[in-house]
């Protein structure tokens, strides 16, 4: 596939979608359906609340650690290799997890799980970069949007559902158990689907060829884990006490030292984790500060939006599922179109979709305060939650797109880790800050005024992320002036 064309996706390459887009479906459906199914987990196996909030930690940091190691690991020994192993692993977690008899054993099997989900996610970023170019990549990357939408969407509604259906014991379970034959047949398509070059990475490639094998740098992967750890660690263990958040400069320090590691062994001829120089490509710089700020704010929403319809309202579960899937479906269908013509309009996509997602939170933080005040039906929300999801498909796949768009082939899956770790990083101390935000108002003034100051705070991170856009839209428009080129970006 090296001359693959760049307007027309070949029958090779929508094999290729099929069996990457599926499991990281799985992986981030994972996340959005726990949610929904705690409550019932939490009353089956009898966990406490410190026990229960581990099944949504424990995944979220193992994913979370594991990411710029894994795309690397791909980017060496071969992409195809490290993604089966993710899905295996994350197969066999998802087993233990449905079969649990007690608290710790889910535990431990949501850390296998986090840890399938790093290993198998930057595989598939690496793979839209190495084997999709042009349009197509656009495409590509706008399908994956696609998929990010709707497992955020559907999570709580399917869990939900699997809960009514099958009730409170195997409904959770099955939330689990569903996991395991989709992941083995992703594992038997992807070993008939995926290219040879697939499953061989620069390093299988120097050492069959003679040349030194290529290097893996595992002092840089101990120091980046490490700080990615303590970073995200008191944004998700909150219960600890506010000692816990020390961690967090410490943990930047740590990382202060991997990038002072990473850049000390690439002039002594290694071979780094990371490409430092990475970061003095604009596009790539400014996208993954982007999409870092971005998720700080939006994944929020979803557990603001959930407290004050269930706890505020007594909405049931279901009910409070069914008012973010207009906005999934919302967000897929942007994120196809935006990826079609993502290359025509560049950053202004971006910047039209980051404010576009700032109106629905606006919108809904004002339709919140009219139903407080008089009583104005707050089903309205399946409306301005929806231009919320429109405005992130638009903004999220195209900035992907973009992003890697000069990333070197080479460095693809740490390149997609390094922008997943970010907006992992962000997430979690972005819905750690809302939430204090609505607990801290709740209590003095109520649920309704709690949600809205929840939604400020998005919304100030929002204009953050625009901010940031704006920037590179101008730095890319003044390069273009002062290369004689048409000022498209």
């Amino acid at each position: 596939m090296g001359n693959v064309s760049e307007t027309v996706m070949t029958a090779e390459q929508r094999k290729i979608l099929a069996v990457m887009l599926v499991p990281m479906f799985m992986s981030l459906l994972s996340v959005s359906i726990v949610n929904v199914i705690l409550p019932d987990m939490q009353r089956s196996i009898g966990a406490s609340n410190s026990a229960i909030q581990w099944v949504l930690s424990g995944y979220t940091l193992a994913f979370g650690v594991l990411l710029v190691a894994a795309g690397r690991a791909g980017d060496l020994f071969g992409r195809g290799r490290l993604f089966v192993i993710g899905v295996s692993v994350f197969a066999l977690g998802s087993l233990i997890s449905g079969l649990s008899p007690d608290p710790l054993v889910l535990n431990i099997a949501r850390v296998v799980m986090g840890l399938g989900s790093g290993l198998l996610s930057p595989q598939g970023v690496g793979m839209l970069q190495q084997y999709f170019h042009g349009k197509v990549r656009g495409r590509a990357f706008g399908m994956f949007g696609t998929i990010v939408g709707v497992s955020v969407g559907i999570g709580p509604v399917l869990g939900g559902g699997l809960i009514a259906v099958l009730g409170d014991e195997w409904g959770w379970r099955s939330a689990f158990l569903i996991n395991v034959p989709i992941a083995l047949t992703a594992i038997i398509l992807g070993r008939f689907w995926l290219p040879k070059s697939a499953w061989i990475g620069t390093g299988t490639e120097s050492a069959s060829q003679g040349r030194r094998r290529a290097d893996f740098d595992p002092i840089g992967l101990v120091l980046l884990g490490v700080g990615t750890l303590l970073v995200m660690l008191p944004f998700l263990e909150r219960g600890a006490g506010a000692w816990i958040y020390a961690l967090v400069p410490v943990g930047v320090a740590v990382v202060w030292l991997w990038v002072r590691w990473e850049n000390r062994y690439s002039r002594r001829g290694g071979s780094p984790m990371v490409d430092m120089q990475l970061f003095r490509t604009r596009s790539f710089a400014y996208g993954a500060s982007l999409t870092s700020m971005y998720f700080v704010g939006m994944p929020g929403i979803w557990v603001i939006v959930a407290l004050y319809l269930q706890n505020g309202l007594g909405f049931p579960a279901l009910h409070a599922g069914l008012i973010g899937l207009p906005s999934a479906l919302l967000s897929a269908i942007a994120a196809q179109a935006a990826g079609r013509v993502v290359l025509t309009f560049g950053r202004k996509m971006v910047v039209l979709g980051v404010a576009i997602g700032l109106t629905g939170v606006v919108a809904s933080a004002l339709l919140v305060l009219a139903h407080e005040a008089w009583g104005i039906s707050i089903w309205w929300l399946l409306l301005t939650l929806g231009i919320t999801g429109l405005g992130q498909g638009m903004a999220i796949s195209p900035n992907q797109t973009l992003t890697l768009a000069e990333v070197p082939v080479e460095y693809a899956g740490s390149s997609g880790g390094v922008m997943q770790t970010g907006q992992r990083v962000g997430t979690a101390i972005g819905i750690a800050i809302v939430t204090a935000v609505f607990f801290v108002v709740q209590p003095l003034a109520g649920y309704g005024a709690a949600v809205v100051a929840g939604f400020g705070f998005i919304a100030l991170v929002i204009v953050f992320a625009g901010i940031i856009g704006l920037v590179d839209l101008a730095r890319g428009r003044a390069k273009a002036r002062q290369e004689g080129q048409p000022v498209s970006s």
